[in-house]
């Protein structure tokens, strides 16, 4: 740091001046004169007795002040102009911009540059590290040297005799600070300022920030420094202060009749506290908004901390095929006449059995079409690995059997994704995402869904929104090759390659594909056998979609391991005949059915008059969705109808399952020898505070929820907070499921990012021990571990809405509301419940069809006594409640609202509801407060204040250019056309672009030699032709190529400028030709070069409507 000073004669003051700067210091203090005129008066009163400096304006010279000569590094001083303010806020510290200038100083001491000088106490042998202030960014602004070499510099200090009278010698041990804060003392020793005589009083500055400058001579002598002494500029004493001896704030023995005053106001200038660096990155309408405090009487979790979850061991003995894929091959060649699939038609009647015989052949010839019959350019479109959609109808698990098994033999991955039925599906953009993610170009279906889909102009099937560009292969029918005798597939599927991605909508509408790998895969298929107790040649009836999630594991994989025969009931059936699965039931005898509640609850309203139906032959009801706490209501009901007619309340079997983890937990068939069902009933507010409390079943504000079994075979289960850290739960405590198996689905399909937050967590104890040497699966279920080791399920995090401090389940607040007498004003299965953030604050918003029937008032007295019902239940409001006309909520390919979608057009304006009743008074409890005048000067003041001050307050700049090497000539070159040039005599050959079709093929290309000489041709006819001079103006009309390309070169080898103009559309030239017109008129140019098509567009008959073509400039032809 240099010191504040410049090198000055030694003068004595005369009394008359010295008092006269005494008065001059004091009106600055009061304020009665400003900077500017004090430094003026100042400079006037020394003018005779301080030799000017040349080339440095008095007023500056009049500010260096220094109590006496001392010395530094002569290499690079500095001088510092005094600053407004006595202390440097550190609040407003930036630490980039701290690196930043350490960066510097490392950088600059890394080139041997001279440093700047710093502060060296005359009095004390302090070393000038010590000195070092802690934040050098703190003298930064208006540093300038005031400092010149002259030919006294080199004289010893010694030499000069008004050094003496200036300085006393001090004790060695005086402290030397020279940080930029002004208030701090010197510890220990006698001050460096303690002086007698008028000289000592003259020296003093009794404003704010005296710099430190106590530096000793004997040591800078010692140290051979050598350079011109200075002299302070002088600072009086008030008028007629000459008997009391005060100290200032720095610890400097003053005498003056106001000292007092100013020690009492530097005692109030301390340095405030620094608070925290992430207060300045809140947003101020945060800091406005109500903080809703947790009760202090809100239960609490109690109980020990959860141990983890240890399912039995898979069995070891049992002869399982090897792969799936094995069994396959074993049950189509060894029993090929048994039955694997029936497809039933909407009249109930069975449309197709097929049998392993057909699905292991058919299969074959979907792996050999797809491995050897599709070629692009000679070369086989598919690899191995490659991603292949599956577009199947629900009503033909035939065909899509034959196409999965048909790329698993191939080694492809299948993509099974829903039918779009139409251009604008719900859903079907985010699809399509996923197919493009996944890199999806052949989609396999069947001739009657091609069929159906929509066409577009051309025949072909249509482009959906967001889709990527499919090739569709039809695999029924005569539309396959037959495989030769001995061709045989190389399928291995065990390992960890991906062997199917299923879909999967998240709670913001974005859907991800999940990878389940051939290990998982297989390993699954043993678990749900072990689990189940499935046997060979059962029959199961499935209500499911058996495209994906239990539908597809139950229906397609885990009944090929076991040559097990699968009825599958069509959604389509469903709708028309409620009963039918359970009239396929009685018909094939099942032993195994797999339906979900609704399907159940269907059945009960259709079951009058049916008496001859028989369910004794099930000895494993599995009900998928078990993991939905209103579940218990439908199993309940279903089983009190139909336990007359042979259904045993043992068979009925919930089950938990989530696309991550597959299936987590399933309650054990009685053969098995399971625990005993249980049920609890738990207390909705303890459950909104996540804890569990037992509650007694006559309340209303209770939930009931059955169990969903024990933990699959060969799997871990513990239960996690679901934010933070995953840190285990304690056993009366509600958090998010985790699964350790190898039967866990391994990602999401590119994206490692969440894929290492959900595959790959490590649940720890409260102490920070891991609980496991394996990673572990979020299953996204929110549960907790009951009695006898039995699996709960009270709701899944994409259905959670955190309101206040408080959570809350979507399908709770459903069956609230279904629970108002629905059925004469809403329609029951079509409702949605989701949230929206208001206020930094999750808000319940629920949407609800409307009968056609309904009068408004019923609708209003309906919604009232909803709102009633959810405040005193759930003690939450609702934000707002909508009713929509019928049949206009977007739907999920198998019924239900589509929630996601929903909630988009909830936001976006466009759900059109024909009664609202929105209620923001009873849940946006958190208002903003009244703004309040900031008592400080804030941080965005600050920075609004130093920028307008001119003030830097960061910067980024881009690394060094480097030099240019003699060796690398093309750097050489500053301009492109000279770069081209020397290009096409070096690498002529070199290939510069490429212009690829519609299809992906190679139209045209360009070398560096090519380019060159069309855009020679280009600039000889602009001269020659056109007679265009340099700096002329030339509008280049051409589409995307190698023409612009060599057109724009062309206009820079001849130095005219170019100016690029999309060419206007041949089927709309009345609005795109005369902007192609006024472009060229704007942009001034006085030729346009285009291709012969476009020149004959512009000179036809139709152009000629929307522009005369009279009025064009010179138009040149390039072909």
């Amino acid at each position: 740091m240099a010191e504040r000073g410049c090198p000055l004669e030694a003068v004595p003051l005369p009394a008359e001046v010295r008092e006269s700067l005494a008065e001059l210091d004091l009106e600055l203090s009061e304020g009665d004169i400003t900077q500017k005129g004090y430094e003026k008066k100042r400079a006037k009163l020394l003018a005779r007795y301080v030799p000017l400096i040349q080339g440095v304006d008095p007023s500056l010279q009049a500010e260096n002040r220094l109590p006496g000569p001392s010395q530094t590094t002569a290499s690079a001083p500095k001088q510092q102009k005094p600053r407004p303010s006595s202390t440097r806020d550190e609040r407003f510290r930036s630490d980039v911009h701290t690196e930043a200038v350490q960066a510097a100083l490392a950088k600059y001491k890394e080139r041997k540059m001279p440093m700047p000088s710093k502060r060296r106490s005359v009095l004390t042998h302090t070393s000038v590290e010590a000195c070092t202030p802690p934040d050098t960014s703190s003298a930064s602004e208006d540093e300038g040297s005031l400092r010149r070499p002259g030919p006294r510099a080199s004289a010893p200090l010694q030499s000069w005799p008004s050094v003496e009278p200036w300085l006393d010698p001090a004790p060695q041990g005086s402290s030397t600070s020279s940080s930029a804060s002004s208030t701090s003392s010197h510890p220990g020793g006698q001050p460096a300022a303690a002086l007698a005589g008028p000289a000592a009083l003259a020296r003093l500055d009794l404003r704010p920030a005296p710099p430190d400058v106590t530096t000793g001579l004997l040591q800078q002598q010692q140290l051979g420094y050598r350079e011109r002494p200075q002299l302070a500029s002088v600072r009086g004493v008030p008028r007629g202060c000459r008997g009391s001896v005060l100290e200032t704030a720095g610890g400097v023995p003053v005498s003056s009749r106001v000292s007092s005053k100013i020690q009492q106001l530097l005692n109030t200038l301390k340095r405030p506290k620094r608070p925290p660096l992430k207060e300045f990155f809140v947003d101020d309408f945060e800091e406005l908004l109500e903080v809703q405090q947790p009760d202090p009487n809100q239960p609490k979790p109690e109980g020990s901390q959860m141990a983890v979850l240890k399912g039995e061991p898979l069995a070891v003995g049992t002869a399982w095929p090897p792969s799936l894929l094995a069994a396959l091959q074993q049950w189509g060649t060894t029993q090929p006449k048994a039955p694997c699939l029936t497809a039933l038609d909407t009249a109930g009647k069975a449309a197709c059995t097929l049998t392993y015989g057909k699905l292991w052949s058919r299969s074959l010839k979907v792996a050999y079409t797809l491995l050897n019959k599709l070629t692009s350019k000679n070369e086989p479109l598919l690899k191995p690995g490659d991603r292949v959609a599956l577009v199947f109808p629900n009503s033909d698990p035939v065909m899509f059997a034959v196409g999965f098994y048909g790329c698993l033999l191939a080694e492809l991955v299948p993509v099974p994704v829903e039918v779009p039925l139409t251009r604008k599906d719900a859903g079907s953009q985010q699809v399509g995402f996923l197919l493009g993610s996944c890199g999806v170009a052949l989609a396999l279906t069947t001739d009657a869904c091609q069929k159906g889909l929509p066409k577009a102009q051309t025949g072909e099937v249509a482009t959906f929104k967001g889709w990527p560009p499919l090739a569709w292969l039809v695999i029924d029918g005569k539309h396959l090759t037959k495989p030769p005798k001995d061709w045989h597939p190389s399928a291995q599927d065990v390992g960890a390659g991906t062997a199917y991605i299923e879909y999967k909508t998240s709670k913001e509408g974005s859907t991800v594909g999940v990878a389940v790998s051939h290990a998982s895969l297989l390993a699954q298929c043993r678990a749900l056998t072990q689990a189940c107790g499935y046997s060979e040649a059962e029959t199961l009836t499935n209500v499911l979609d058996f495209k994906r999630d239990a539908g597809l594991w139950h229906g397609v994989l885990t009944s090929i391991l076991n040559r097990m025969h699968v009825v599958s009931v069509p959604y389509a059936l469903m709708k028309a005949n409620p009963l039918s699965w359970i009239q396929k039931v009685c018909a094939y005898k099942a032993r195994a059915a797999l339906v979900k509640s609704r399907d159940m609850h269907w059945s009960l309203l259709a079951q009058r008059g049916q008496r001859d139906v028989s369910l004794s032959s099930l000895r494993l009801l599995i009900v998928a969705d078990g993991a939905n706490p209103w579940s218990i209501s439908s199993c309940d009901a279903f089983l009190n109808v139909f336990q007359a007619r042979g259904l045993r309340p043992e068979v009925i079997c919930p089950c938990a399952s989530s696309p991550e983890a597959l299936t987590v937990a399933i309650r054990r068939p009685p053969e098995l020898g399971g625990p005993p069902p249980r049920r609890a009933v738990l207390s909705m507010s303890g459950l909104s505070h996540g804890v569990i409390r037992v509650d007694v079943e006559e309340k209303l504000s209770v939930l009931t929820v059955q169990d969903v079994g024990q933990v699959m075979p060969g799997a871990d289960l513990c239960v996690v907070k679901p934010e933070g850290p995953p840190h285990l739960c304690k056993t009366d405590e509600v958090g998010e499921i985790c699964v350790g198996s190898g039967a866990t689905a391994t990602a999401y399909y590119g994206l490692p990012g969440i894929t290492k937050t959900v595959f790959e967590t490590v649940p720890v104890t409260t102490g920070g021990a891991p609980v496991s040497n394996r990673p572990f699966t979020r299953t996204g279920l929110l549960g907790f571990i009951g009695p006898d080791n039995l699996v709960f399920v009270v709701g899944k995090l994409d259905g959670l809405m955190v309101v206040g401090v408080r959570r809350h389940n979507a399908d709770d607040v459903v069956a609230t509301a279904l629970a108002v007498e629905p059925m004469k004003f809403v329609y029951r299965g079509r409702i949605a419940v989701f949230s929206v953030t208001v206020l930094h604050d999750d808000r319940i918003v629920l949407v609800a069809e409307q009968r056609p029937d309904a009068s408004e008032e019923d609708s209003f007295q309906w919604m009232s006594r909803v709102l009633q019902a959810i405040d005193s239940i759930h003690q939450v409001g609702v934000y707002c409640l909508a009713l929509v006309p019928a049949n206009t909520l977007p739907k999920a390919p198998l019924g239900g609202i589509h929630v996601s979608e929903t909630k988009q057009r909830f936001l976006e304006g466009m759900l059109h509801p024909c009664n609202v009743l929105m209620c923001p008074h009873t849940c946006v409890t958190n208002l903003p407060k009244p703004r309040q005048k900031q008592p400080e000067v804030g941080p965005a003041s600050m920075i609004v204040g130093n920028l307008v001050a001119g003030k830097r307050i960061a910067q980024a700049s881009g690394r060094e250019l480097s030099h240019l090497e003699d060796s690398d000539q093309a750097k050489k070159f500053l301009f492109l056309p000279d770069v081209l040039q020397w290009r096409a005599h070096t690498t002529p050959e070199h290939p510069l672009f490429l212009l690829l079709s519609a299809k992906g093929t190679v139209t045209s290309t360009a070398t560096c030699v090519q380019l060159h000489k069309k855009a020679e041709r280009v600039a000889a006819a602009l001269v020659e032709k056109a007679r265009l001079s340099a700096g002329a103006h030339v509008a280049l009309v051409y589409p995307p190529g190698v023409d612009l390309i060599a057109a724009f070169y062309g206009c820079l080898y001849c130095g005219c400028v170019p100016v690029t103009v999309r060419p206007p559309h041949p089927q709309n030239l009345a609005t795109t030709l005369p902007t192609v017109k006024m472009i060229v008129e704007v942009s001034k140019s006085v030729c346009v070069l285009t291709t012969q098509a476009i020149t004959r567009l512009l000179k036809s008959k139709e152009a000629a409507a929307a522009v005369d073509v009279r009025t064009w400039p010179t138009i040149l032809d390039t072909a």
